[in-house]
């Protein structure tokens, strides 16, 4: 199990509950691979610094996890296909 940070930023015109259900459904791509999520920090909603996809604001969402690489290329996967999330970036962080 490697560690990873995630971060992604949410589609914030179709409301908050749709913005909890794809964080929800995000962490449970990671907890269905068997990975562990280590702490969720939601930094909230902010102007971003060009449209992206006709959006002016986004959600930013920032996850530690523990999972493998296959886990990891799921979520990759599900947040290039997912019409809620804007932008994301996986970086695995340094063993210690």
């Amino acid at each position: 199990m490697n560690n990873y940070e995630i971060m992604f930023i949410v589609k914030t015109t179709d409301g908050e509950e749709k913005i909890k259900d794809t964080i929800d459904n995000m962490k449970k791509v990671i907890t269905d691979g068997k990975g562990k999520v280590v702490e969720t920090k939601e930094m909230g909603e902010r102007k971003l610094a060009y449209p992206i996809k006709k959006e002016l604001n986004g959600f930013y969402v920032v996850l530690k996890v523990e999972a493998n690489k296959d886990v990891i290329g799921e979520f990759d996967r599900k947040a290039q296909i997912s019409e809620a999330i804007l932008r994301h970036l996986i970086i695995k962080l340094d063993e210690e």
